[in-house]
């Protein structure tokens, strides 16, 4: 059946408003897909300078590493001990019995001046044993005190002054250590290392302040004897604080000879 002009023109017309509304919804999709990527390049490219600026700010820079201030160890600080690992100097630590039932004087002579002592060998008979033969042996001259805790201890006796040397072996058990785990001044201790009572050698270390040295799995320190003249020369190394950056004393103290009464 054949359109007549008029009916055509209105078809003309039907089409040409249909196309013309499809046209316009897919000029307002691709409008806002526009818009959406628009959107999301624009949070990217915020989001990666906030990033660069994070990023290059002075202060996320990371920080420097701080060298440890170990002049300020805490005196409730067990001192260190390794022993030797040089096994040509000692087989084994010398019997307990040489030092058992009776006391020693001893003076200790120090490029500092001089210590006296009073060695225990009643109450710490394997410590006694052990100090007395390597001084009569001269193992101790020449040994740089090696280890400082400005506010309570001097620690000696390491022949390498690093705080790993020992006389070759390593005994134990602690022997005589405090209840209370407070050493008064004036006390002479061996020193260990931590949670090992079997690992003293020749480290020994002189208190000239009260300090408490906590007990750990091994219990405390063997205290072997006590300092009876020269206390004032320990409180004034104390008083001289470490060397910069370590616990090494910054007045330095060298063991010169060990003389036994």
């Amino acid at each position: 059946m054949t359109r007549s002009s008029k009916q055509e023109r209105a078809y003309q017309k039907r089409r040409q408003e249909s196309w013309d509304k499809r046209s316009r919804e897919k000029a307002a999709r691709r409008r806002r897909t526009t818009m959406v990527v628009a959107t999301i390049v624009g949070l990217a490219v915020v989001a990666a300078v906030i990033a660069l600026l994070l990023i290059n700010r002075p202060d996320a820079e990371e920080p420097e590493a701080q060298p440890t201030d170990t002049a300020t160890t805490a005196p409730t600080e067990a001192p260190a001990a390794l022993p030797t690992t040089d096994p040509e100097l000692y087989d084994a630590a010398p019997d307990p019995a040489e030092a058992e039932g009776r006391t020693w004087d001893v003076t200790i002579q120090t490029s500092a001046g001089d210590i006296a002592m009073e060695i225990d060998g009643e109450n710490a008979p394997q410590a006694a044993a052990n100090f007395l033969r390597l001084a009569r042996d001269g193992f101790y001259d020449g040994t740089a005190c090696h280890r400082l805790l400005p506010d309570s201890l001097l620690q000696c006796g390491d022949p390498t002054a690093t705080g790993t040397g020992g006389p070759g072996y390593s005994f134990g058990p602690v022997e005589n250590a405090p209840e209370d785990d407070v050493y008064p001044a004036g006390t002479l201790a061996m020193a260990r290392q931590s949670n090992n009572a079997e690992s003293m050698g020749s480290q020994f270390f002189m208190v000239f302040a009260d300090v408490p040295l906590p007990s750990d799995t091994a219990g405390g320190y063997s205290v072997f004897g006590r300092v009876t003249e020269g206390l004032d020369i320990l409180q004034q190394v104390g008083s001289a604080g470490t060397v910069e950056g370590t616990e090494q004393p910054a007045l330095p103290v060298t063991i010169e000879g060990v003389t036994i009464d």
